[in-house]
């Protein structure tokens, strides 16, 4: 089983927008790495995000490169606050590979969590971390990373 935890791209501020949308950079980014992942044989069944709509427009572009037939939903537990172990809990019940775009500091706890990585900080801002499990979610090891 793969995750394939992704960092929504740069968004605009909130005195621009408040609904934050990617910016035009950010965008063109997402595009770029989404495009690299699926290459590198990213091929999710589930695409979930946070609701947010820069969260929404990462995980759309995504699912259009990596697999456009994915089932694509906002789902609770990715808010930028939530417990990491929530999303921990919810992976070892799923078989199919999962696409997470999310936020940080969410994003860099639950990496840490997962592959028990000391270190939050080693998460790629704006990037996407692959990680494998072969043992139902119990362990997890990076395979790849895109920043």
């Amino acid at each position: 089983m793969f995750v394939y935890l992704v960092h929504h791209g740069d968004a605009v501020g909130p005195d621009v927008d408040h609904r934050r949308p990617l910016s035009t950079a950010g965008q063109a980014h997402v595009e770029r790495i989404a495009a690299d992942a699926a290459a590198r044989g990213a091929n999710p069944g589930i695409v979930w995000h946070s609701g947010k709509l820069r969260a929404k427009q990462t995980a759309e572009a995504f699912w259009r490169a990596c697999n456009p037939l994915a089932e694509l939903s906002a789902t609770r537990d990715l808010q930028p606050d939530d417990p990491p172990q929530w999303i921990a809990d919810r992976l070892r019940a799923e078989r199919r590979d999962i696409l997470i775009a999310g936020h940080f500091p969410h994003l860099p706890r639950v990496f840490a969590l997962l592959t028990a990585s000391p270190d939050e900080r080693a998460f790629p801002l704006h990037g996407v971390v692959a990680l494998s499990s072969d043992d139902q979610g119990a362990t997890w090891q990076e395979v790849w990373r895109l920043e």
